[in-house]
């Protein structure tokens, strides 16, 4: 295991994972057009999606600042010094990839754009493999029993455990 990053390509970010599949469903959209028919139902999928969006744009700043506070960087391609477990990272180890879905999720219920909810299940699933995998290794390698400790106690997605 390479102890100076989690990641070796400066593609393996969540803005290429979550941002070209949303690209492709917009893409997909525009040729067939696929969307929840109209009626009451849809009416509040706009506000359902602006809220799931500020929500997950409110977990990327939040955790952007611990990372900040505790002057690590938010690119997996670069090293880290220290595990950070406070903030937002108390309650998801991976706030970012977290939000990214939430952001994703929004923006295909506001939009109204199926294909979006389509390609998030690809970008979930290549995250986990391309983004999340590689991180827990080389966060296990490099951190040891303190990151151990945290997976036993911090979800990867969301949540603490008892």
């Amino acid at each position: 295991m390479n102890l100076d990053s989690a990641h070796t390509s400066k593609w393996a970010i969540a803005e290429v994972v979550f941002g070209i599949p949303l690209l492709v469903s917009i893409l997909f959209h525009l040729i067939v057009p696929l969307s929840v028919p109209q009626g009451i139902f849809t009416q509040a999928l706009v506000p359902i999606g602006i809220v799931l969006a500020a929500i997950g744009i409110g977990f990327i700043i939040l955790a952007r600042r611990e990372f900040a506070r505790y002057n690590q960087p938010t690119d997996p391609g670069h090293p880290t010094s220290r595990l950070i477990k406070t903030g937002v990272f108390a309650i998801s180890r991976n706030p970012l990839y977290l939000a990214s879905s939430i952001v994703l999720l929004g923006i295909a219920l506001a939009l109204n754009i199926v294909w979006a909810l389509v390609t998030l299940v690809f970008s979930i699933i290549i995250c986990h493999y391309v983004l999340i995998v590689p991180e827990e290794k080389y966060l296990m390698t490099k951190f040891g029993k303190e990151y151990r400790d945290y997976t036993m106690t911090v979800h990867r997605w969301l949540g603490r455990s008892r």
